[in-house]
């Protein structure tokens, strides 16, 4: 039996997961993506948040998929409309972001731990890995939160769109 196949398996009680998984999805991507960018940019969060940002980070690039896999199943259910469609087609495009987001994620805890030694010895070497991996962080927070966003006023739009 292919679980990835099986409507059924991505029902509770006879209700589809999608519109559950959406709901935590919508909520942690973006929260996750601000804390990996403050974690980035501004070194108190970044003492402050410890090691959640990646921890988020990780639980959001497995959350992404697994809500994208029981659209797919609520898809096959109710039809592939041109709505569902194009909404189907940027919670694809999410995936990647948040694995983008979690590489940076993990990179900012990284280099938090490396920097400083880099620092007594190659000063200029330090600055410029901690401004490419800040860039990075921000780049891939700011994607993920644009495409999270997108996917679900598709998503709101194919559903209550008419």
């Amino acid at each position: 039996m292919d679980i990835f196949a099986d409507t059924d398996a991505f029902r509770i009680a006879g209700l589809p997961l999608h519109p559950l998984l959406v709901h935590a999805a919508v909520v942690l991507t973006p929260l996750t993506a601000v804390a990996v960018a403050l974690a980035a940019l501004w070194p108190v969060a970044r003492r402050r948040l410890g090691y959640a940002p990646p921890i988020a980070a990780l639980l959001v690039a497995g959350l992404v998929p697994l809500t994208v896999l029981a659209g797919e199943a609520l898809a096959d259910t109710v039809g592939r409309t041109p709505s569902v469609v194009t909404h189907e087609a940027l919670g694809l495009m999410l995936i990647p972001w948040t694995i983008a987001l979690l590489v940076a994620a993990v990179a900012v805890q990284a280099a938090d731990r490396m920097l400083p030694r880099l620092r007594r010895t190659k000063p200029a070497a330090a600055r410029a890995v901690g401004v490419a991996v800040a860039a990075a962080a921000v780049v891939a927070a700011g994607g993920t939160i644009v495409v999270t966003v997108l996917t679900g006023d598709a998503g709101a739009r194919s559903v209550w769109g008419g």
